[in-house]
């Protein structure tokens, strides 16, 4: 139950970005210019915070030992969304990157996507955190033993302790291959 809390914990984290989020695009679309340093952390943060780390762990611990059980076929379908939004959700920031780029390039028509990219993931997370958080954490966890649970939790932490080195290894390495 600890890891889902962990889990659960992160998503409240993450709402509040999306709604900062939001703030910007209702402020850009009436009429101010798009914010290229908040754009950027907006990135930085979705990128590594709500897909690196969070979606890092459901995918890479939850949603593994998930596969290994005999999930019933609700529980298997939700889990099949769950990371086909994710995937849409990697997709989605990929886009908005190639259009703040085209923006700052001096392509204008690039400011109706970037504000679209956004307004899609604005639309996407709170719905996505509901599934998760209210229809498919908490049964999943019927699926574990309590020993199962805490070896989730442990390696939860461990996976969240190697971030940091990860993230800062790439960008020293960026800058070394001149970049």
């Amino acid at each position: 139950m600890l890891a889902i809390g962990l889990l659960m914990k992160e998503h409240r984290l993450i709402e509040r970005m999306i709604k900062l989020i939001d703030k910007e695009v209702q402020e850009m679309k009436g009429g101010k210019p798009p914010d290229g340093d908040f754009i950027d952390t907006a990135v930085d943060f979705i990128k590594m915070y709500a897909d690196r780390c969070h979606h890092g762990k459901e995918e890479d611990i939850l949603f593994r030992d998930l596969g290994k059980k005999n999930l019933s076929p609700e529980h298997k379908s939700t889990m099949e969304q769950l990371i086909k939004g994710h995937i849409w959700g990697r997709e989605t920031v990929r886009k908005l990157v190639d259009a703040r780029s085209r923006y700052v390039q001096g392509d204008q028509k690039a400011r109706d996507e970037i504000i679209g990219q956004l307004e899609k993931l604005v639309k996407f997370y709170p719905p996505h955190i509901e599934k998760e958080d209210k229809h498919f954490f908490l049964p999943c966890m019927d699926y574990f033993t309590g020993e199962e649970k805490e070896a989730m939790l442990k390696e939860c932490y461990d996976f969240d302790q190697k971030l940091i080195h990860e993230k800062y290894k790439a960008v020293v390495e960026k800058y070394e291959e001149g970049g």
